[in-house]
């Protein structure tokens, strides 16, 4: 395209370095952004495993519940081989429970943990940024220290690249 008008093709070089510094500017607003997101569509995914933690377990405070373990796609290779690529997501959705006429029946959600795998984001935290969501709240956020505290539970997996949760037997 040629543009003949002096003052046109001024207009048009602003308008395209207005769209390049507009585009850059918020290319590196978002640039290291370590919030992990909220996992939508979380159980569409792989059903990993259940359990519940009862009274008495060693992490029963703050994790006394049902927990359902849920995996996306990325994350499934990591269960078969145990390393898991960057952008793998593990869910724990864990729910209170109460003992029904011998049964045990889940009751409100206590809080949503998510763990993301991205070895450039989270060099601090063996490659996994981690997040709690609170009840069934989509923004109330329970981490606090970048993860720090998760993450020093999950050192004890290093050998599993800091995953709980291994493929169903």
């Amino acid at each position: 395209m040629k543009i003949a008008n002096t003052g046109m093709r001024k207009k048009v070089i602003i308008g395209v370095e207005s769209f390049l510094f507009t585009l850059l500017f918020n290319l590196s607003a978002h640039a290291g952004d370590t919030t992990v997101p909220y996992p939508q569509e979380y159980r569409q995914w792989l059903h990993v495993k259940s359990m519940i933690i009862e009274p008495g377990h060693a992490l029963a405070n703050p994790f006394q519940g049902i927990h359902h373990v849920y995996a996306n796609q990325k994350a499934q290779t990591g269960l078969e081989n145990g390393k898991y690529p960057n952008g793998s997501i593990l869910v724990f959705d864990l729910l209170a429970y109460e003992h029904n006429d011998k049964s045990i029946q889940e009751k409100e959600r206590k809080l949503i943990g998510v763990m993301v795998k991205d070895d450039n984001l989270y060099k601090n935290t063996g490659g996994w940024g981690f997040e709690g969501f609170a009840g069934n709240s989509r923004s109330k956020r329970l981490v606090t220290d970048n993860g720090a505290a998760c993450f020093s539970c999950h050192t004890a997996q290093k050998g599993h690249d800091y995953v709980f949760s291994i493929t169903r037997q």
